[in-house]
């Protein structure tokens, strides 16, 4: 079998796309093309059906693209010990975070590391949970942070850190006062929400549901920074998780006022695919992870 072939016909259904395959392999789509229609006279059998721009496997397509599947991550399993054994203190380290952990937690966490490992490249990009989840699945990244727990045969995952919410108020607020609140005290207030489908809107529907809440949502914002200065204009209230929102605390922008209910609290999870090899610099980052938590929640 052509490898070339094969790696055409792959990166084509991957991308979904004959132009980006081209992109991605630094050759002409009609090399891509070309590559494709050898690949399917070598064997006599179709493997794609184009119509228009819609690609569609055939059933010999879809096993094809298995094996590839298989064929390439390897490839890139081997290129990756290859580089572990020339680069044993320096090397990268691609990772993709939920918003919450990307922009609240991990920064430090890479801050401690860089001073050890100043010579160790770090690449971060935010998903939405799921996309993290789909990108360890496709070994697109070396491991990914999320906000709520998901089981794959491919995926290995760990609890990192867990975090308490508390209710954030303007200092202007009645409830700035409060050293603790009682759930009950919510009944009637207007909230500020994060939008359906998120970890937090899930642990918060779940206790207004347990605590017979009458509450009305004045806002569904999907970034936490936005529901901090909604919160600061005094739109209404809201619950987010503590070290969201230190920074406004410090400065007394805003007040947070931790619950009497102990199970206002959320995870977050450390994700990486099942064969992954876990070169020297992504151990040392893996260990450094839990370190930093295990400090934090003994903080």
């Amino acid at each position: 079998m052509n490898f070339n072939q094969l790696k055409a016909f792959y990166f084509a259904v991957k991308f979904g796309s004959y132009s980006s395959a081209a992109e991605a392999l630094y050759i002409t789509q009609p090399a891509i093309t070309k590559q494709i229609q050898q690949l399917e006279s070598t064997y006599g059998i179709k493997f794609l059906n184009r119509f228009g721009k819609k690609m569609v496997l055939t059933d010999a397509g879809e096993i094809l693209y298995d094996f590839a599947d298989k064929i390439f991550q390897m490839e890139s399993q081997a290129e990756e010990r290859l580089r572990d054994f020339q680069q044993r203190k320096s090397g990268r380290l691609r990772i993709h975070a939920s918003e919450s952990f990307g922009a609240y937690y991990l920064p430090f966490i890479i801050n401690l590391f860089r001073k050890k490992y100043p010579n160790i490249h770090i690449s971060v990009n935010i998903f939405p949970n799921q996309e993290v989840i789909e990108n360890t699945i496709k070994l697109e990244n070396d491991l990914g942070f999320i906000s709520y727990p998901s089981e794959h045969k491919k995926l290995v995952i760990q609890d990192v850190l867990e975090d308490r919410l508390v209710l954030i108020v303007p200092p202007s607020h009645p409830f700035s006062r409060l050293k603790l609140l009682d759930p009950q005290k919510l009944d009637g207030q207007s909230i500020i929400m994060h939008e359906k489908g998120s970890a937090t809107r899930e642990i918060v529907d779940t206790f207004i549901r347990r605590n017979h809440l009458s509450v009305s949502v004045a806002l569904e914002l999907s970034n936490n920074e936005a529901i901090k200065r909604a919160v600061e204009e005094g739109a209404g209230v809201s619950l987010i998780s503590e070290h969201v929102v230190s920074e406004e605390v410090q400065s007394k922008k805003l007040k947070s006022i931790p619950l009497t209910d102990p199970t206002m609290k959320r995870k977050y999870y450390l994700i990486h695919h099942k064969d992954k090899y876990l070169s020297h610099p992504l151990k040392m980052f893996l260990y450094m992870v839990h370190q930093w938590a295990l400090k934090y929640t003994n903080r």
